[in-house]
């Protein structure tokens, strides 16, 4: 099955079972959990999404498919543990984070939260209707009255060991961590598992309890990885958290969050940015990732395999070596289904690097549930920072695990289907998602750059762009970026160079985790070259954010202020 364009059903189904009744919440666009819902009172945080302010908790929450992070299904996790989940779960096309999500917490934690799939008549019914109701596998409302296919293990092959992790040979934890890979590969129609090579883990990020309270409860169960597993970034700087402040509680809960997952097998990395490392994938490995940019970069950039695996399935991937084979460890799962025409600025190289994320950014808005063949970009030359940037920027508006791009990504070239739309973005788009991005204060209290993590080139660049200079004494600018990038970058002098301008380089954390007081508790003026942060950065810390060059960046740092205008190449 092909697991985005193709995912819409023709009949209805549900994954889940449950008792629920409610009143309707329909979303138009779909919705990313993370960033996006508020996990200690249910209402959507995201102000870039028509719904923002509304609740979930308790509602029928309907929405084509969810978008953005893989983290979603931790945080329906922690909704569901604090009561405040939405009572059922209604889709239209394919869906993996929040049905794992409700997945977990009915299978580990006993607290079902109905999970649907609606054919599009069905979907359409329902989403007229005020009030709905569920019992078992049957859905009633003012405009429907329908009985559900249910969704079972059905007839998938497995192989000796996987039955043996399910006949609980090798303990508990691995065999609930194959009965869940079975069911989502059930719900995705797939006949089968696939072995990966590596895994990934995002579900570490102390953002709230119920993270903490899985990665225990699996560590105590005796779960451990089986194939090479790197961890995500983390909640604090592993050994430097006292030192900044942070208090005791939080520190120690989140270094405990980090710790499980060690002590179930995983390497300590602690990078949202996997693919910086000296051992990224190969073009065509089959792997088993999670966080969302590094999904989208290594099935974009380098070619690897791996749908974008909700946070704890991750871990289950791990522990087994086996996935669902469906989606784009597919080939048919690969084909890019709409195609985006570019027009870019007029002449090749008159633009600057905010170019790609403002691109990435509005891709995923114009294909939120297809895989997109990006073309009109063939004379420009983007840096591997640049699709780093495009890449992550895309996670946070679509909920497809990559792009092609047409002179640049290794599988441009595949055909795009026979049904493929075309759509066209061209200098107001662009104008558009600058204005939307910029919603901040011009005075700048701090600059965030990492996010992702920053690369060896990017912390070069920055020292070259200060020189001599040095950070406003009211601004800070402050560096995320990957414990290997670190030590890269201290061997070659960068860190020392970038110190005396007075910035400040912190491993482990990324500013998807940062929280107070490591986040400068009196910054309300943001600055960002990140298009993914720009667009999460009020739901995460209450503040708007401004976007910009990693030369604007510096120059806000020095400055205090950021740009006024939009940039040059979007005025012309």
């Amino acid at each position: 099955m092909d697991t985005f364009s193709a995912g819409t059903r023709d009949y209805s189904c549900i994954f889940i079972e449950g008792e629920a009744s409610g009143e309707i919440l329909v979303c138009d666009e779909g919705l990313s959990f993370w960033g996006g819902v508020d996990p200690d009172f249910g209402s959507i945080i995201d102000v870039h999404h028509p719904n923002y302010g509304e609740l979930v908790a308790g509602k029928i929450l309907m929405m084509p498919t969810s978008r953005g992070s893989c983290s979603g299904s931790g945080v329906l996790l922690e909704l569901s543990l604090n009561s405040l989940a939405p009572a059922a779960l209604v889709f239209q096309e394919h869906e993996e984070v929040l049905t794992l999500g409700a997945l977990v917490s009915d299978r580990i934690f006993g607290r079902p939260i109905p999970t649907i799939s609606l054919s599009p008549a069905d979907y359409e019914a329902l989403a007229r209707s005020k009030t709905a109701s569920i019992s078992g596998h049957r859905i009633k409302a003012d405009n429907l009255d329908l009985e559900l296919a249910t969704t079972r293990l059905g007839d998938i092959d497995l192989s000796e060991a996987d039955k043996a992790l399910l006949n609980d040979e090798a303990g508990p934890a691995a065999r609930v961590a194959m009965e869940i890979i079975c069911l989502m590969a059930a719900a995705e129609g797939a006949r089968h598992l696939t072995d990966v090579t590596r895994g990934h883990i995002d579900g570490c990020i102390l953002s709230h309890s119920a993270n903490l309270i899985f990665a225990e409860k699996l560590a105590d169960l005796g779960a451990k990885v089986s194939i090479p597993t790197t961890i995500n970034a983390i909640s604090v700087d592993r050994e430097n958290w006292r030192s900044q402040h942070v208090p005791d509680d939080f520190g120690n809960r989140a270094s405990r969050l980090a710790d499980a997952y060690v002590r179930m097998g995983a390497r300590p990395t602690f990078t949202c940015a996997p693919y910086l490392l000296d051992d990224a994938p190969e073009f065509g490995e089959v792997i088993g990732w999670s966080e969302s940019n590094a999904v989208i970069f290594a099935n974009t950039v380098l070619g690897a395999r791996t749908p974008k695996h909700p946070d704890y399935l991750d871990l289950f991937i791990a522990m087994t070596g086996r996935a669902p084979a469906s989606g784009v460890y597919t080939q048919e799962g690969r084909v890019a289904r709409r195609v985006l025409n570019v027009t870019p600025p007029s002449a090749p190289g008159n633009h600057d690097e905010l170019f790609w994320p403002l691109l990435g950014w509005l891709a995923g808005k114009f294909s939120p549930d297809h895989i997109p063949l990006v073309t009109g970009l063939e004379n420009l030359k983007p840096s591997t920072d640049d699709l780093k940037s495009l890449c992550a920027a895309f996670g946070t508006t679509s909920g497809v695990p990559m792009l092609h791009i047409a002179g640049h990504t290794p599988e441009a070239h595949l055909l795009p289907s026979a049904d493929a739309d075309h759509q066209s973005i061209g200098i107001p788009e662009f104008i558009s998602a600058w204005n939307e991005l910029n919603r901040g204060d011009l005075k700048i209290d701090l600059v965030a750059i990492g996010s992702p993590h920053a690369s060896i080139d990017e912390a070069r660049r920055i020292a070259d762009l200060f020189g001599d200079r040095h950070c406003n004494l009211s601004t800070q600018l402050i560096i995320t970026i990957g414990r290997d990038m670190l030590q890269a970058a201290r061997s070659e002098g960068i860190v020392d160079r970038l110190e005396r301008a007075g910035v400040r380089l912190i491993p482990d954390l990324c500013w998807c985790s940062i929280v107070e007081p490591v986040f400068p508790q009196d910054a309300e003026g943001l600055f960002t070259n990140s298009g993914k942060y720009a667009h999460y950065a009020h739901g995460l810390s209450g503040r708007h954010s401004r976007i910009g060059s990693l030369e604007d960046c510096v120059e806000a740092a020095i400055s205090g202020h950021a740009p006024e205008r939009l940039p040059e190449w979007l005025q012309s």
